[in-house]
């Protein structure tokens, strides 16, 4: 019986693809895992923000400097939150500016979902919307 010998070149080849995939499995948790927590400090942020407002007496912030304080309050309280088994003194700028994206989002989905709703409304007709 004769001995069939593979050229290295294979086994290198074959373990090149195995890396690349392996790296590219881990790109994909990690962004899976940074996706993750930045909808749970959304929502613990949203949580906290809505719960400071209904306090209040009107439900909503009378002076803006007064919104503003909540709005760091509730983001500060959502990242202690997050980070409540670990020490935290610091809040990392992409971690605030992650946020300050989603809350950008957030306001333009709901935004859209609004003229979707005043669209369907008036039957589409050409009035100017934001007059509304």
């Amino acid at each position: 019986m004769e001995d069939r010998f593979y050229p290295d070149e294979m086994f290198d080849s074959a373990e090149k693809a195995h890396n690349h995939l392996t790296l590219k499995h881990e790109e994909m948790l990690e962004l899976a895992e940074k996706r993750e927590k930045s909808n749970r400090v959304l929502q613990r942020y949203n949580d906290y923000y809505n719960m400071e407002c209904a306090g209040l007496t009107h439900g909503t912030p009378i002076t803006p400097e007064h919104q503003q304080m909540i709005a760091l309050q509730s983001m500060i309280d959502a990242f202690r939150c997050e980070n409540l088994n670990r020490e935290y003194n610091e809040i990392a700028i992409s971690d605030i500016e992650d946020l300050i994206e989603r809350l950008y989002q957030q306001g333009k989905d709901y935004l859209d979902r609004v003229r979707t709703v005043q669209e369907q409304a008036q039957g589409h007709s050409k009035t100017d919307l934001d007059a509304l």
